[in-house]
Protein backbone atom coordinates (compact mmCIF):
# COMPACT_ATOMS: atom_id res chain seq x y z
CA UNK A 1 0.00 0.00 0.00
CA UNK A 2 1.11 3.88 0.05
CA UNK A 3 1.61 4.94 3.07
CA UNK A 4 2.83 9.09 3.62
CA UNK A 5 4.99 9.50 6.53
CA UNK A 6 5.28 13.58 7.67
CA UNK A 7 7.52 14.16 9.64
CA UNK A 8 9.99 11.53 8.08
CA UNK A 9 13.59 13.76 8.80
CA UNK A 10 13.09 12.94 12.40
CA UNK A 11 13.75 10.77 14.63
CA UNK A 12 10.81 8.26 14.90
CA UNK A 13 10.08 8.91 11.00
CA UNK A 14 13.85 8.21 9.89
CA UNK A 15 13.89 4.67 11.79
CA UNK A 16 10.07 3.97 10.46
CA UNK A 17 10.81 4.14 7.00
CA UNK A 18 13.14 1.07 6.46
CA UNK A 19 10.35 -0.55 8.50
CA UNK A 20 7.66 0.12 5.86
CA UNK A 21 10.08 -0.59 3.12
CA UNK A 22 10.60 -4.10 4.44
CA UNK A 23 6.95 -4.96 4.40
CA UNK A 24 6.55 -4.12 1.09
CA UNK A 25 4.82 -0.45 1.43
CA UNK A 26 5.00 2.01 -1.34
CA UNK A 27 6.31 5.32 1.27
CA UNK A 28 5.88 9.06 0.15
CA UNK A 29 8.06 11.62 2.43
CA UNK A 30 7.39 14.53 3.18
CA UNK A 31 10.25 16.80 3.71
CA UNK A 32 11.14 20.47 4.42
CA UNK A 33 14.27 20.12 2.50
CA UNK A 34 14.55 17.66 -0.31
CA UNK A 35 18.09 18.07 -0.34
CA UNK A 36 18.90 16.50 3.41
CA UNK A 37 17.03 13.38 2.66
CA UNK A 38 19.33 12.65 0.05
CA UNK A 39 22.22 13.71 1.43
CA UNK A 40 21.59 11.67 5.05
CA UNK A 41 18.86 8.88 4.29
CA UNK A 42 20.24 5.61 2.93
CA UNK A 43 16.58 5.15 1.16
CA UNK A 44 16.33 8.55 -0.91
CA UNK A 45 16.00 6.31 -4.10
CA UNK A 46 13.29 4.10 -2.62
CA UNK A 47 10.51 6.36 -1.67
CA UNK A 48 8.56 9.11 -2.92
CA UNK A 49 10.10 12.76 -2.04
CA UNK A 50 7.34 15.56 -1.55
CA UNK A 51 8.33 18.96 -0.38
CA UNK A 52 6.72 20.81 2.66
CA UNK A 53 6.94 22.96 5.72
CA UNK A 54 3.87 22.09 7.16
CA UNK A 55 3.92 25.65 8.65
CA UNK A 56 3.21 27.29 5.54
CA UNK A 57 0.51 25.62 3.46
CA UNK A 58 1.68 27.29 0.73
CA UNK A 59 5.03 25.54 0.25
CA UNK A 60 3.35 21.80 0.78
CA UNK A 61 3.31 19.65 -2.70
CA UNK A 62 0.17 18.07 -3.42
CA UNK A 63 -0.14 14.89 -1.81
CA UNK A 64 -0.76 11.61 -4.42
CA UNK A 65 -4.22 11.23 -4.57
CA UNK A 66 -3.97 7.28 -3.66
CA UNK A 67 -2.08 7.24 -0.54
CA UNK A 68 -3.94 4.85 1.97
CA UNK A 69 -2.45 5.37 5.47
CA UNK A 70 -0.35 8.73 6.65
CA UNK A 71 1.97 8.94 9.89
CA UNK A 72 1.74 12.28 11.61
CA UNK A 73 5.18 12.65 13.86
CA UNK A 74 5.55 15.71 13.77
CA UNK A 75 6.52 17.37 16.99
CA UNK A 76 7.74 20.78 18.23
CA UNK A 77 10.43 21.01 21.03
CA UNK A 78 10.45 24.28 21.31
CA UNK A 79 9.35 26.33 24.71
CA UNK A 80 8.27 29.77 23.18
CA UNK A 81 4.83 30.71 24.03
CA UNK A 82 3.56 30.24 20.54
CA UNK A 83 4.13 26.16 20.46
CA UNK A 84 0.47 25.28 20.50
CA UNK A 85 -0.47 27.38 18.47
CA UNK A 86 2.27 26.50 15.78
CA UNK A 87 2.05 22.73 16.29
CA UNK A 88 -1.92 23.06 16.14
CA UNK A 89 -1.43 25.10 12.93
CA UNK A 90 0.64 22.51 11.52
CA UNK A 91 -1.93 19.69 11.84
CA UNK A 92 -4.47 21.75 10.19
CA UNK A 93 -2.36 21.96 7.26
CA UNK A 94 -1.34 18.74 7.17
CA UNK A 95 -5.23 17.84 7.14
CA UNK A 96 -6.24 20.07 4.91
CA UNK A 97 -4.20 18.67 2.17
CA UNK A 98 -4.95 14.94 3.35
CA UNK A 99 -8.19 15.83 2.62
CA UNK A 100 -8.09 15.76 -0.94
CA UNK A 101 -6.72 12.38 -0.75
CA UNK A 102 -8.20 8.83 -0.43
CA UNK A 103 -6.80 8.26 3.10
CA UNK A 104 -8.06 6.20 5.14
CA UNK A 105 -6.27 6.30 8.04
CA UNK A 106 -4.11 8.66 9.93
CA UNK A 107 -1.85 7.48 12.69
CA UNK A 108 -0.12 9.84 15.56
CA UNK A 109 2.29 8.72 17.61
CA UNK A 110 1.30 11.46 21.01
CA UNK A 111 2.16 11.37 24.84
CA UNK A 112 0.19 9.42 27.63
CA UNK A 113 -2.29 11.90 29.65
CA UNK A 114 -4.02 10.08 31.85
CA UNK A 115 -2.91 12.45 34.48
CA UNK A 116 -4.66 15.55 35.89
CA UNK A 117 -3.20 19.28 35.29
CA UNK A 118 -1.21 18.17 32.25
CA UNK A 119 1.91 20.14 30.99
CA UNK A 120 1.90 22.69 28.28
CA UNK A 121 3.49 20.43 26.11
CA UNK A 122 0.86 17.18 26.73
CA UNK A 123 -1.71 19.73 26.90
CA UNK A 124 -0.50 20.89 23.15
CA UNK A 125 -0.30 17.02 22.09
CA UNK A 126 -3.91 16.33 22.72
CA UNK A 127 -4.70 19.44 20.78
CA UNK A 128 -3.71 17.98 17.98
CA UNK A 129 -4.90 15.03 18.81
CA UNK A 130 -8.75 16.60 18.25
CA UNK A 131 -7.39 18.50 15.21
CA UNK A 132 -6.31 15.13 13.15
CA UNK A 133 -9.88 13.68 14.26
CA UNK A 134 -11.81 16.31 12.24
CA UNK A 135 -9.83 14.86 9.61
CA UNK A 136 -11.91 13.16 6.62
CA UNK A 137 -9.17 9.69 7.45
CA UNK A 138 -10.33 7.83 10.67
CA UNK A 139 -7.62 8.61 13.26
CA UNK A 140 -5.30 6.41 15.49
CA UNK A 141 -3.55 7.41 18.43
CA UNK A 142 -0.92 5.64 20.08
CA UNK A 143 -0.03 7.56 23.36
CA UNK A 144 4.01 6.38 25.06
CA UNK A 145 6.17 7.46 27.63
CA UNK A 146 9.10 7.95 27.56
CA UNK A 147 11.22 6.50 24.46
CA UNK A 148 14.43 4.61 25.35
CA UNK A 149 16.62 3.97 22.16
CA UNK A 150 20.03 5.25 20.58
CA UNK A 151 20.13 8.83 20.00
CA UNK A 152 16.39 9.72 21.64
CA UNK A 153 16.42 12.79 23.79
CA UNK A 154 15.97 10.68 27.15
CA UNK A 155 18.17 7.99 26.58
CA UNK A 156 20.86 10.70 26.00
CA UNK A 157 19.51 13.10 29.03
CA UNK A 158 19.84 9.86 31.35
CA UNK A 159 23.29 9.27 29.93
CA UNK A 160 24.93 12.21 30.26
CA UNK A 161 23.59 12.62 33.78
CA UNK A 162 24.31 9.29 34.87
CA UNK A 163 28.08 9.06 33.25
CA UNK A 164 29.57 12.60 34.27
CA UNK A 165 27.96 12.46 37.95
CA UNK A 166 28.61 10.08 40.47
CA UNK A 167 26.54 12.09 43.12
CA UNK A 168 23.70 14.18 41.57
CA UNK A 169 21.04 16.41 43.84
CA UNK A 170 18.29 16.20 41.72
CA UNK A 171 14.97 18.05 42.21
CA UNK A 172 11.81 16.18 43.59
CA UNK A 173 10.56 15.62 39.56
CA UNK A 174 12.87 12.67 39.54
CA UNK A 175 10.57 10.67 41.57
CA UNK A 176 7.94 11.19 39.24
CA UNK A 177 6.62 7.51 37.72
CA UNK A 178 6.45 6.52 33.92
CA UNK A 179 6.19 3.50 31.64
CA UNK A 180 9.44 3.83 29.25
CA UNK A 181 9.05 1.63 26.10
CA UNK A 182 11.88 1.05 23.62
CA UNK A 183 12.17 2.57 20.11
CA UNK A 184 12.02 -0.93 18.63
CA UNK A 185 8.47 -1.65 20.56
CA UNK A 186 7.42 2.08 19.41
CA UNK A 187 7.99 1.19 15.59
CA UNK A 188 6.59 -2.21 16.16
CA UNK A 189 3.69 -0.69 17.58
CA UNK A 190 3.43 2.00 14.46
CA UNK A 191 3.63 -0.71 11.73
CA UNK A 192 1.27 -2.99 13.41
CA UNK A 193 -1.98 -0.15 13.57
CA UNK A 194 -1.25 0.44 10.18
CA UNK A 195 -5.05 -0.68 8.44
CA UNK A 196 -5.38 -2.70 11.39
CA UNK A 197 -9.31 -3.01 11.16
CA UNK A 198 -8.92 -3.04 15.24
CA UNK A 199 -7.00 0.37 15.22
CA UNK A 200 -9.36 2.22 13.18
CA UNK A 201 -10.46 5.46 15.16
CA UNK A 202 -9.01 4.08 18.59
CA UNK A 203 -6.46 5.84 21.18
CA UNK A 204 -4.24 3.51 22.46
CA UNK A 205 -1.67 3.62 25.91
CA UNK A 206 1.83 1.55 25.03
CA UNK A 207 4.57 0.93 27.36
CA UNK A 208 7.10 -1.45 28.56
CA UNK A 209 7.00 -3.69 31.44
CA UNK A 210 8.37 -1.64 33.94
CA UNK A 211 6.97 1.25 35.87
CA UNK A 212 9.86 3.31 37.18
CA UNK A 213 10.75 6.79 38.45
CA UNK A 214 13.23 8.88 36.56
CA UNK A 215 15.31 8.59 39.64
CA UNK A 216 15.15 4.40 39.05
CA UNK A 217 15.69 4.95 35.66
CA UNK A 218 19.00 6.57 36.30
CA UNK A 219 19.89 3.80 38.79
CA UNK A 220 19.35 1.04 36.57
CA UNK A 221 21.16 2.96 33.58
CA UNK A 222 24.22 2.71 36.12
CA UNK A 223 24.12 -0.60 36.72
CA UNK A 224 24.04 -2.19 33.24
CA UNK A 225 26.80 0.31 33.09
CA UNK A 226 28.70 -1.00 36.08
CA UNK A 227 28.80 2.25 37.96
CA UNK A 228 28.50 3.64 41.32
CA UNK A 229 25.78 6.12 41.44
CA UNK A 230 24.21 8.09 44.40
CA UNK A 231 21.22 10.41 44.16
CA UNK A 232 20.08 13.07 46.89
CA UNK A 233 16.64 14.70 45.91
CA UNK A 234 16.48 18.36 47.04
CA UNK A 235 12.37 19.34 47.02
CA UNK A 236 12.73 23.12 46.87
CA UNK A 237 14.59 23.56 43.42
CA UNK A 238 11.80 25.24 41.70
CA UNK A 239 11.11 24.22 37.61
CA UNK A 240 13.13 27.33 36.41
CA UNK A 241 16.02 25.86 38.36
CA UNK A 242 15.78 22.77 37.45
CA UNK A 243 15.46 23.70 33.50
CA UNK A 244 18.80 25.23 34.25
CA UNK A 245 20.13 22.07 36.06
CA UNK A 246 19.50 19.81 33.23
CA UNK A 247 20.77 22.48 30.05
CA UNK A 248 24.00 22.56 31.95
CA UNK A 249 24.85 19.33 32.81
CA UNK A 250 23.79 17.06 29.90
CA UNK A 251 23.68 18.07 26.02
CA UNK A 252 20.14 18.89 25.87
CA UNK A 253 18.80 22.70 24.73
CA UNK A 254 17.18 24.88 27.70
CA UNK A 255 14.20 24.60 25.16
CA UNK A 256 13.88 20.97 25.64
CA UNK A 257 14.89 21.48 29.42
CA UNK A 258 11.98 23.27 30.11
CA UNK A 259 10.04 21.07 28.44
CA UNK A 260 10.90 18.21 30.11
CA UNK A 261 10.57 19.22 33.38
CA UNK A 262 7.18 20.89 32.72
CA UNK A 263 6.31 17.40 31.63
CA UNK A 264 8.01 15.64 34.93
CA UNK A 265 5.12 16.86 37.31
CA UNK A 266 2.97 14.09 34.98
CA UNK A 267 3.03 10.29 35.60
CA UNK A 268 3.00 8.60 32.24
CA UNK A 269 1.52 5.73 32.50
CA UNK A 270 -0.09 3.18 30.90
CA UNK A 271 -3.87 2.66 32.31
CA UNK A 272 -5.60 0.63 29.52
CA UNK A 273 -4.06 -2.13 27.78
CA UNK A 274 -6.69 -2.57 24.54
CA UNK A 275 -3.24 -2.31 22.00
CA UNK A 276 -2.23 -6.02 23.27
CA UNK A 277 -5.44 -7.37 21.72
CA UNK A 278 -4.90 -5.45 18.50
CA UNK A 279 -1.03 -5.76 18.26
CA UNK A 280 0.04 -9.09 20.74
CA UNK A 281 3.92 -7.78 21.84
CA UNK A 282 6.08 -8.52 24.36
CA UNK A 283 7.74 -5.64 24.65
CA UNK A 284 11.62 -5.12 25.66
CA UNK A 285 12.30 -4.38 29.48
CA UNK A 286 14.12 -1.00 30.35
CA UNK A 287 17.40 -2.60 30.94
CA UNK A 288 17.12 -4.29 27.50
CA UNK A 289 16.35 -1.25 25.94
CA UNK A 290 19.22 0.03 27.34
CA UNK A 291 21.54 -3.00 26.04
CA UNK A 292 20.28 -2.49 22.13
CA UNK A 293 21.41 1.48 22.23
CA UNK A 294 24.37 0.35 23.53
CA UNK A 295 24.77 -1.58 21.05
CA UNK A 296 24.22 0.37 18.39
CA UNK A 297 26.54 2.70 19.78
CA UNK A 298 29.80 0.49 19.66
CA UNK A 299 28.87 -0.20 15.92
CA UNK A 300 28.65 3.23 15.38
CA UNK A 301 25.11 2.55 13.69
CA UNK A 302 23.30 5.02 15.35
CA UNK A 303 20.16 5.80 12.84
CA UNK A 304 19.08 8.85 13.95
CA UNK A 305 19.11 11.56 16.95
CA UNK A 306 17.39 14.22 18.39
CA UNK A 307 20.26 15.94 18.26
CA UNK A 308 19.97 16.58 14.69
CA UNK A 309 16.29 18.13 14.87
CA UNK A 310 15.92 21.68 13.38
CA UNK A 311 13.02 22.48 14.96
CA UNK A 312 15.23 23.51 18.16
CA UNK A 313 14.96 26.97 17.75
CA UNK A 314 18.62 27.27 16.51
CA UNK A 315 18.46 26.93 12.72
CA UNK A 316 15.52 27.65 10.06
CA UNK A 317 14.61 25.18 8.28
CA UNK A 318 16.00 26.22 5.24
CA UNK A 319 19.39 26.00 5.98
CA UNK A 320 20.80 24.47 3.41
CA UNK A 321 20.19 27.67 1.62
CA UNK A 322 23.62 28.92 3.55
CA UNK A 323 25.39 26.12 1.44
CA UNK A 324 26.84 29.32 -0.17
CA UNK A 325 29.46 31.30 2.18
CA UNK A 326 28.62 34.91 1.57
CA UNK A 327 31.19 36.97 0.08
CA UNK A 328 30.42 40.51 1.19
CA UNK A 329 30.16 42.37 4.45
CA UNK A 330 32.28 39.16 5.91
CA UNK A 331 35.54 39.14 8.13
CA UNK A 332 37.67 35.29 7.14
CA UNK A 333 40.53 33.97 8.56
CA UNK A 334 42.32 31.77 6.06
CA UNK A 335 44.91 28.48 6.33
CA UNK A 336 46.55 27.31 3.64
CA UNK A 337 48.73 24.20 4.45
CA UNK A 338 50.79 21.74 1.94
CA UNK A 339 49.90 17.59 2.48
CA UNK A 340 53.02 15.76 2.34
CA UNK A 341 51.36 12.90 2.97
CA UNK A 342 47.99 10.75 2.19
CA UNK A 343 45.57 13.46 1.59
CA UNK A 344 42.92 10.70 2.31
CA UNK A 345 43.43 10.41 6.02
CA UNK A 346 43.50 14.05 6.10
CA UNK A 347 39.96 14.17 4.72
CA UNK A 348 39.01 11.42 7.18
CA UNK A 349 40.64 13.40 10.00
CA UNK A 350 38.37 16.26 8.75
CA UNK A 351 35.08 14.23 8.28
CA UNK A 352 35.60 12.89 12.01
CA UNK A 353 36.35 16.28 13.67
CA UNK A 354 34.47 16.97 17.05
CA UNK A 355 33.03 14.92 19.59
CA UNK A 356 34.73 12.60 20.81
CA UNK A 357 38.00 13.22 18.01
CA UNK A 358 37.94 16.83 19.25
CA UNK A 359 39.30 19.87 17.65
CA UNK A 360 42.58 18.04 17.34
CA UNK A 361 44.09 21.71 18.90
CA UNK A 362 43.44 23.41 22.53
CA UNK A 363 40.46 21.80 22.93
CA UNK A 364 40.40 22.89 26.42
CA UNK A 365 39.85 26.55 25.15
CA UNK A 366 36.66 24.67 22.50
CA UNK A 367 35.41 23.53 26.10
CA UNK A 368 35.40 27.18 27.72
CA UNK A 369 33.95 28.28 24.57
CA UNK A 370 30.91 25.96 24.84
CA UNK A 371 30.69 26.53 28.64
CA UNK A 372 30.15 30.36 28.00
CA UNK A 373 27.57 29.60 25.19
CA UNK A 374 25.96 27.80 27.69
CA UNK A 375 26.12 30.11 30.06
CA UNK A 376 24.45 33.02 27.59
CA UNK A 377 21.98 30.45 26.52
CA UNK A 378 23.23 28.80 23.50
CA UNK A 379 23.59 25.06 22.51
CA UNK A 380 27.20 24.68 23.87
CA UNK A 381 29.84 21.92 23.41
CA UNK A 382 27.98 18.85 24.53
CA UNK A 383 26.08 17.66 21.85
CA UNK A 384 28.68 16.08 20.50
CA UNK A 385 28.17 13.72 17.15
CA UNK A 386 25.56 11.46 16.28
CA UNK A 387 28.05 9.14 14.23
CA UNK A 388 31.98 8.81 15.08
CA UNK A 389 32.36 7.31 11.40
CA UNK A 390 30.31 9.31 9.25
CA UNK A 391 28.68 13.10 8.45
CA UNK A 392 26.07 14.38 6.63
CA UNK A 393 24.44 17.25 6.29
CA UNK A 394 21.64 18.35 9.22
CA UNK A 395 23.52 16.84 11.68
CA UNK A 396 25.34 18.56 14.23
CA UNK A 397 28.85 18.54 15.76
CA UNK A 398 29.03 20.02 19.12
CA UNK A 399 27.95 23.84 18.34
CA UNK A 400 28.05 23.20 14.95
CA UNK A 401 25.60 22.37 11.66
CA UNK A 402 26.92 20.74 8.80
CA UNK A 403 25.70 22.41 5.79
CA UNK A 404 27.76 19.98 3.26
CA UNK A 405 30.04 16.99 3.84
CA UNK A 406 30.89 15.99 0.36
CA UNK A 407 33.99 13.37 0.34
CA UNK A 408 33.84 13.67 -3.42
CA UNK A 409 34.90 17.27 -3.33
CA UNK A 410 37.07 16.89 0.16
CA UNK A 411 34.67 19.78 1.27
CA UNK A 412 33.29 20.52 5.05
CA UNK A 413 31.24 23.13 5.68
CA UNK A 414 29.89 24.02 9.19
CA UNK A 415 27.57 26.55 10.24
CA UNK A 416 27.89 27.63 13.65
CA UNK A 417 24.44 27.37 15.97
CA UNK A 418 26.50 29.01 19.13
CA UNK A 419 25.22 32.53 20.63
CA UNK A 420 27.30 35.09 18.01
CA UNK A 421 27.02 38.83 17.26
CA UNK A 422 26.49 37.84 13.72
CA UNK A 423 26.77 34.39 11.61
CA UNK A 424 30.09 31.95 11.50
CA UNK A 425 31.20 29.47 9.14
CA UNK A 426 34.14 27.18 9.22
CA UNK A 427 34.88 25.56 6.39
CA UNK A 428 37.71 22.88 5.72
CA UNK A 429 38.63 21.17 1.65
CA UNK A 430 41.65 20.00 0.39
CA UNK A 431 42.14 21.25 -3.19
CA UNK A 432 44.95 20.22 -5.81
CA UNK A 433 47.69 23.06 -7.04
CA UNK A 434 49.56 22.27 -9.98
CA UNK A 435 49.75 18.58 -8.38
CA UNK A 436 50.06 19.27 -5.03
CA UNK A 437 47.30 18.56 -2.33
CA UNK A 438 46.52 21.65 -0.12
CA UNK A 439 44.04 21.57 2.62
CA UNK A 440 42.19 24.84 2.83
CA UNK A 441 40.50 25.81 5.95
CA UNK A 442 38.74 29.20 6.40
CA UNK A 443 36.81 30.82 8.94
CA UNK A 444 34.01 33.39 8.05
CA UNK A 445 32.15 35.67 9.99
CA UNK A 446 29.55 37.71 9.12
CA UNK A 447 28.85 40.51 12.20
CA UNK A 448 26.17 42.47 13.19
CA UNK A 449 27.08 46.16 13.57
CA UNK A 450 29.81 47.42 15.64
CA UNK A 451 29.67 44.76 18.75
CA UNK A 452 29.97 41.82 16.03
CA UNK A 453 33.13 43.94 14.52
CA UNK A 454 34.41 43.69 18.01
CA UNK A 455 33.82 40.47 18.74
CA UNK A 456 35.50 39.38 15.69
CA UNK A 457 39.02 41.65 16.33
CA UNK A 458 38.83 40.47 19.98
CA UNK A 459 38.53 36.64 19.27
CA UNK A 460 41.37 36.99 16.57
CA UNK A 461 44.44 36.50 18.52
CA UNK A 462 42.56 33.17 19.48
CA UNK A 463 41.96 32.32 16.19
CA UNK A 464 46.24 32.89 15.22
CA UNK A 465 46.60 29.70 16.91
CA UNK A 466 43.48 27.50 17.28
CA UNK A 467 43.30 27.33 13.61
CA UNK A 468 46.62 27.19 12.09
CA UNK A 469 47.08 24.56 14.98
CA UNK A 470 43.93 22.98 14.58
CA UNK A 471 44.87 23.02 10.56
CA UNK A 472 48.83 21.13 11.59
CA UNK A 473 47.15 18.71 13.46
CA UNK A 474 44.12 18.00 10.68
CA UNK A 475 47.31 16.97 8.28
CA UNK A 476 49.61 15.12 10.90
CA UNK A 477 47.17 13.29 13.17
CA UNK A 478 47.03 9.20 12.74
CA UNK A 479 43.59 7.78 13.57
CA UNK A 480 44.57 5.19 16.44
CA UNK A 481 43.72 1.34 16.01
CA UNK A 482 41.54 1.26 18.51
CA UNK A 483 37.82 2.43 17.40
CA UNK A 484 36.19 5.22 19.24
CA UNK A 485 32.98 4.73 20.66
CA UNK A 486 30.59 7.67 20.94
CA UNK A 487 29.58 9.48 23.80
Amino acid sequence: MKVLIAGANGYIGTRLIPVLLEQGHDVVCLVRDKRRFHEQSDYSDKVQLLKGDLLHKESIDEFPADIEAAYYLVHSMSQNEDFAKLEASSAENFVEVLNKTKARQIIYLSGITNDTNLSKHLQSRRHVEDVLADAKSPLTVLRASIIIGSGSSSFEIIRDLTEKLPLMTVPRWVNTKCQPIGIRDVLGYLEGVLLNEQAISKTFDIGGPDILTFKEMMLGYAKVRKLKRYIITIPFLSPKISSYWLYFVTSTSYQLAQSLVDSMKNETIVKDHAIDEVVPRKCLHYEEALELAFNKIEQNSIVSSWKDALNMGYLNSDFMDQIKVPQNGTLEYKVKLSIPGDDQQVLDNIMAIGGNRGWYYWDWIWGIRGMLDKMVGGVGLRRGRTSNVSVSPGDVIDFWRVLLADKKTKRLLLYAEMKLPGEAWLEFKIIDRNGKKILSQIATFRPNGLVGRLYWYSMLPFHLFIFKGMAKQLIAFKIPKVSLSHS
